[in-house]
């Protein structure tokens, strides 16, 4: 029905109409407040892959509570990372990787894309072996094909999200981590954890060659560098359909405050679920595990719980194994999606692209690679590329010409470059160890 109050007086219903537009930006992330959670929670399935299931489970039972030291100072470094991912989109409106895009020469922008595109590789390979694993254990189906129906269901997952949009693949995305957290968390509450030892182990310390490689395997399953250039996009697209609006300039700082103190929360509250999982892996293997002949495998590991706990927590251990490795597929496609589409402005459908990326994982389990040292060193993989990733964000947020009024303040910026000098000086150290051993 037309409005026939605006046709008298159209200026003066212009005006009218431009105020009431910016109240109702103003009062939409008020009124829903809670509607903005969901990004970090997608972001935090990276947090809980297959590949931390590895690492964890081969620290605690090689190492006991040695290394729980490193996931706490991982999970603390995620917080903040994931939260500058997510103010960086959501001031800018522009991910990382279409800022990087912007600013490299053609050169450089290509070879960032690459090796940008190896780390999601390596995150695919690691999270379509971890679900051919659970469904081998669940239901004793071939590696090979166990790892074709963990693709399958992630096309079915990526449909949704091309379908329905990024809100109803969040809520299918936030009810499987719950399924993981309960696979995971279930184990520990029947496990006779040392607490005083676990508490010891708060300490930073390594014993050996073998534990930095661990430690490096384990930053690279906790700080995930495709989670780092997904959130920006994710944090990016999320406030559209409350009215905010798609340009940031056209806000007003009250209303980008509370857009950010949303993602705070919602990266506050997601990463802690990821990383109490994440320790709770590494405590129940400490526990339940240390000693155990061959529980340097995932399959080893759930044999051991089984014998150990029960075959009840051995099934529940599995279905949360077969939901980390259905959810963080699905992520991590989306994640090669939106790192094609910023650095070189090329397209794939979400779906062709997950074929693509499943073909090496699939290669790597018809040739009978050890699946469980293909999750670690796929990790491994993964905290070479945090660099690539963390420097340009700390750089970017650290911008005022580029944040304005939301630049990172002094000290948050100083504590960032820490964490940047801290995973590079562990990675330096995991490549003089890995060619000098």
């Amino acid at each position: 029905m037309p409005n026939f109050d605006d046709a008298p007086v159209p200026e003066r219903a212009a005006v009218v109409s431009s105020e009431a537009d910016a109240a109702a930006r103003r009062r939409a992330p008020e009124r829903g407040l809670w509607r903005l959670l969901g990004p970090a929670f997608v972001a935090a399935v990276a947090y809980v892959d297959p590949g931390n299931v590895a690492a964890n489970l081969t620290a605690g039972a090689q190492y006991g509570y040695l290394l729980v030291w490193v996931l706490v100072v991982s999970n603390a470094m995620a917080v903040l990372i994931q939260y500058l991912s997510a103010k960086l989109g959501l001031v800018t409106g522009k991910s990382l990787p279409e800022l990087l895009g912007m600013r490299l020469r053609t050169g450089g922008r290509r070879a960032f894309w690459l090796q940008a595109e190896v780390i999601a590789a390596a995150t695919d390979v690691a999270e379509v072996i971890g679900g051919a694993i659970a469904l081998n254990l669940l239901f004793g189906i071939p590696l090979w094909w166990g790892g074709l129906i963990t693709g399958a269901v992630s096309m079915a997952l990526l449909v949704i999200h091309s379908r329905r949009g990024q809100q109803p693949f969040e809520f299918v995305i936030i009810a499987l981590l719950a399924v993981i957290s309960v696979g995971f968390l279930a184990g520990l509450f029947v496990s006779d954890v040392n607490w005083g030892e676990a508490a010891a182990g708060l300490v930073p310390r390594f014993q050996g060659s073998q534990t930095v490689l661990l430690a490096a395997s384990m930053l690279g399953a906790t700080v995930m560098p495709h989670a780092i250039y997904l959130h920006s996009a994710l944090s990016r697209d999320r406030h559209r359909p409350l009215g905010v609006p798609d340009a940031p300039v056209e806000r007003d700082h009250a209303l980008t405050r509370r857009l950010l103190r949303a993602n705070r929360w919602d990266v506050g509250v997601s990463l802690v679920i990821a990383g109490t999982v994440n320790i709770a892996m590494l405590l129940l293997a400490a526990a339940s595990l240390r000693g155990v002949a061959g529980t340097d495998t995932i399959e080893g590991a759930h044999a051991a719980i089984q014998t150990a706990l029960g075959p009840g927590i051995a099934v529940i251990f599995a279905v949360g194994l077969l939901a980390s490795g259905l959810a963080a597929t699905s992520v991590g496609a989306y994640a090669g999606a939106v790192i094609m589409d910023g650095l070189i402005q090329k397209r794939i459908p979400l779906l062709t692209r997950r074929v693509v990326t499943l073909i090496p994982a699939l290669i790597l389990l018809a040739v009978g690679t050890n699946p469980t040292w293909a999750l670690v060193m796929s990790q491994v993989v993964l905290s070479l590329g945090i660099p690539f990733a963390l420097i340009p964000l700390v750089k970017l947020t650290g911008s005022r010409e580029l944040m304005g009024r939301f630049v990172n303040p002094r000290t948050t910026q100083g504590i960032a470059w820490l964490v940047v000098v801290l995973i590079v000086a562990l990675n330096v150290a995991l490549v003089v160890i890995t060619f000098s051993g």
